[in-house]
């Protein structure tokens, strides 16, 4: 059994660890309102754009652009999104398991089939813990990120796809849902599918809109930039499950240091109440045999 001085050291350090997790509980949900304005600000002008895509590409059936076409699927890439810190509790760990189970089951585990594009160091290290093919990587993403620091990873994702390197595109991240709920989401972003570009009874009409020089040209434009904007509404997306996911991790880890702060508390007042019971009855014998 552990001794009153062992018992009380336990006490100290996880009162201290119990601080650090709280502070750190109350940083994830600062980070998490300001992430979720973040892509509910963005949520807008992807709506715009989506809208346009769909307009153009739909309004004219000659229309035509490498982004739109499907062809033989030869090579697959995969963007992945994870964080560059860990104590987010299954964040990470629910993406690498999806993208672990999209190649082991659509590419057998050859690494001549498929490109990764990885956001985050720690899906980064643990993919390369496991010998996947990282084609690129992009770490130390800010908390609040903005278009500039996923623009050269996002820039030749697509342009892989538009030089025939790979023949289709994924982006596997974290869906934010609630506080409580953050769902692995796995979307095919290129080539764009059938209901990315047929118009909707919410979308409004272009065809009185001129269009210079052409349509063709204007696709050959916005798709990129469309395509683009996917993966950053994505990230911020996915950021705001990050956030969410800490904060549910210190949460829950700061109410079990209570808990066990608070058996630890009762285990020490009953050995410390057990050795004064024990050092009165050793007197009271003492003073008897003196008797």
């Amino acid at each position: 059994m552990a001794s009153l001085r062992e018992i009380k050291s336990r006490i100290g350090s996880t009162q201290k660890m119990s601080q650090l997790t709280g502070a750190m509980h109350m940083v994830a949900n600062s980070k998490l309102m300001r992430a979720e304005q973040n892509a509910k600000k963005f949520q807008p002008y992807m709506d715009k754009i989506q809208e346009t895509v769909r307009a153009i590409a739909a309004g004219d059936s000659e229309s035509s652009h490498p982004m739109l076409e499907e062809r033989p699927i030869k090579r697959t890439g995969y963007i992945i999104i994870s964080s560059d810190t860990g104590k987010a509790g299954p964040y990470n760990n629910n993406v690498v398991k999806a993208i672990t189970e999209k190649v082991a089951e659509r590419h057998d585990n050859n690494p001549d089939s498929y490109d990764l594009f990885v956001l985050g160091k720690i899906g980064y290290e643990t993919l390369i813990g496991r010998d996947f093919h990282v084609s690129n990587y992009r770490g130390g993403l800010p908390d609040q990120p903005d278009f500039a620091s996923v623009k050269e990873i996002s820039h030749q994702a697509v342009n892989t796809f538009i030089d025939e390197e790979i023949d289709e595109l994924y982006i596997i991240y974290n869906k934010f849902v609630n506080i409580l709920q953050q769902d692995v989401t796995v979307r095919k972003l290129l080539p764009l599918t059938e209901s990315d570009v047929q118009l909707t009874s919410t979308d409004s009409p272009l065809a009185g809109y001129e269009f210079e020089p052409d349509k063709e040209s204007i696709l050959e434009t916005i798709l990129p930039q469309y395509a683009e904007s996917l993966i950053y509404g994505a990230l911020l997306d996915a950021k705001a499950s990050e956030h969410a996911a800490r904060m549910t991790a210190m949460k829950a880890a700061t109410d079990n240091a209570k808990e066990l702060i608070g058996d630890l508390t009762l285990q020490y007042n009953r050995l410390r109440q057990a050795a004064i019971t024990q050092e009165i009855t050793e007197i009271v014998g003492g003073a008897s045999a003196l008797e």
